[in-house]
């Protein structure tokens, strides 16, 4: 079975795979990253994308060990790398529309596959690997065995099945979202979007033979497969921009729970001014989807969140539980009176499931007269507000945002030198 970039899911795997990578974030970076050479032979890339879809480790963390070691100029793909990851974060957070749109048209795709023979076929095959195009099999097998696909793998996946199976992309996303340990509600969902030219109006992208081979270092050759065009898909609804929540505070003297998600694991660097006097750790993993969610996503997760339970325990010396369950309303009520809590903190959600079960929770705990907060981190509130339309808004705020956030860029060996 392929290996995933990755190991285990904790905080200190990431840092571990983080200082393997840096040597490599510069130039050697740049010219690499576009290569899938395959399974097992991913050092072109960071494989730190499952920690930081999980906040493992965070990206002020990253871009500044990375700007430690090389210079912003020379680590600029990277750090371009990330800021993408913050730009589609921060644009489903004001078009958050988009993602239950594509909740309901799921739902409804699962339910049509039952019915149609034919559609069910088309997408039986896709889903199996069994579609006799040598390349997207490989990558079904892949990434329902690791959880993992190179980034560009997923471009093409994406292109053949929405346009040369003629496969609805929302299926093709709920794909990605089941199996993938990196799988992002953003980050998925608008990148499906952008192929099929829903997200950058008309812009759409078509997997080529020529760049497959090429890109592949000839693994793959699919040559007669593929379609030839890619005509935008349209739609009719207009998603309004909505402003930003505003950011929440926990209040002066409260008795607060900390709540660990599967959208943040290393809540202990969370600005708290007072110490939480119990820990829960909860993971709704199974909600991506109707469908049953991949054994790799689901175990990275569980792994992540315990990791986190177990780290900030310790960190704070506070008793731990865990709640593997779906209904977080009663399991959040519970544990918040069995500890006698009038708060309960947990890390900012952004769009997805668990901000829906967040949003729930919220109402069910304030009918007891309990709150909870929700702490947005300084990288998020930095960068999201660029995040209204296009990319480059943000990218050409990056110096400023890196600026804000206190990270120089300043390389080690300079700092050396001054010392």
């Amino acid at each position: 079975m392929p290996r995933p970039p990755w190991n285990e899911a904790s905080r200190r795997a990431a840092f571990g795979a983080l200082h393997q990578f840096l040597p490599r974030a510069g130039a050697e970076y740049a010219a690499q990253r576009n290569f899938d050479y395959g399974p097992g032979k991913r050092s072109n890339v960071s494989g730190l994308s499952a920690y930081i879809r999980h906040r493992l480790i965070h990206e002020c963390e990253v871009l500044d060990a990375t700007l430690r070691r090389h210079s912003v100029t020379a680590a600029a793909r990277f750090i371009e790398e990330i800021f993408w990851r913050a730009y589609f974060k921060g644009w489903l957070e004001h078009h958050p529309i988009v993602w239950k749109d594509y909740r309901s048209v799921v739902q409804a795709l699962v339910d049509s596959v039952e019915t149609d023979s034919d559609f069910n076929r088309r997408y039986r095959q896709a889903v199996h690997g069994a579609t006799g195009i040598d390349c997207f099999d490989a990558w079904v097998t892949e990434l329902k065995s690791t959880g993992y696909l190179h980034n560009h793998a997923r471009m093409w996946f994406a292109s053949i099945w929405v346009h040369t199976l003629q496969l609805p992309w929302q299926l093709g996303a709920d794909f990605f979202y089941r199996h993938l340990v990196d799988g992002d509600p953003a980050s998925n969902t608008l990148s499906w979007r952008w192929v099929c030219g829903l997200h950058t109006k008309g812009k759409t992208y078509l997997a080529r033979v020529s760049n497959i081979a090429s890109y592949t270092a000839g693994r793959f050759n699919p040559q007669g497969r593929l379609a030839h065009e890619a005509r935008p898909l349209k739609e009719s609804r207009i998603h309004a921009t909505r402003s930003l929540p505003l950011a929440q505070h926990v209040p002066e003297g409260a008795r607060f729970g900390l709540l660990v998600t599967e959208e943040d694991c290393a809540p202990e660097s969370l600005p708290l001014t007072d110490s939480p006097v119990a820990l829960l750790g909860a993971v709704t993993t199974n909600t991506r989807s109707p469908l049953p969610v991949g054994r790799p996503a689901r175990e990275f997760a569980i792994g992540a969140v315990a990791d986190g339970v177990e780290r900030v325990a310790r960190h704070f010396s506070i008793p731990a539980q865990s709640a593997r369950c779906e209904n977080w309303d009663d399991a959040l009520l519970a544990w918040a009176r069995s500890n006698d809590l009038d708060t309960v903190v947990t890390a900012y959600a952004p769009v997805g499931p668990v901000a829906e079960r967040l949003a729930s929770a919220t109402q069910s705990l304030a009918k007891n007269r309990i709150e909870l907060i929700q702490l947005r981190r300084a990288y998020d509130t930095c960068t999201w507000p660029h995040a209204t339309k296009g990319y480059f808004k943000l990218k050409s705020r990056i110096p400023d945002v890196l600026g804000q956030l206190g990270i120089t860029g300043e390389p080690q060996n300079a700092k050396r030198a001054s010392n």
